[in-house]
């Protein structure tokens, strides 16, 4: 994940330091959403995840990368347990009207669409 973050938060294109900030205060966020959904698959049982580990990647989303962005809501959808899934069900996962569905909501709220899942998302019009 801090690849993709390295590569996706570039500075003076989605947050900016105020001028004479040379990167030690608070960065401001440029991104026009308010709002974004993050999907993530997991090898984790939901339950165990957030008894365990409280969800890491969901305070990832919602405390640091997206708010540093000025995104202020975040909605976090983990899928999963991918490991003892069968082909078939990972296959349903990936291509399904879930990808049409997540994509007209989060067109109809603004929202950043925050994915890995290019190719399936890309064939939703206006999206």
């Amino acid at each position: 994940m801090k690849g993709w973050v390295d590569q996706v938060q570039r500075t003076k294109i989605i947050f900016q330091f105020l001028e004479g900030d040379e990167g030690e205060g608070i960065p401001v966020g440029m991104l026009r959403a308010t709002v974004a959904i993050a999907l993530n698959a997991s090898n984790t049982p939901e339950a165990r995840e957030k008894v365990a580990f409280g969800d890491p990647l969901e305070a990832l989303w919602k405390r640091c990368i997206l708010p540093f962005c000025g995104v202020a809501k975040v909605d976090h959808r983990m899928f999963g347990v991918v490991v003892t899934n069968s082909e078939a069900e990972r296959y349903r996962w990936k291509i399904s009207d879930r990808e049409t569905i997540i994509a007209a909501h989060a067109s109809h709220l603004g929202a950043i669409m925050v994915t890995r899942n290019v190719d399936e998302f890309e064939r939703v019009p206006g999206f």
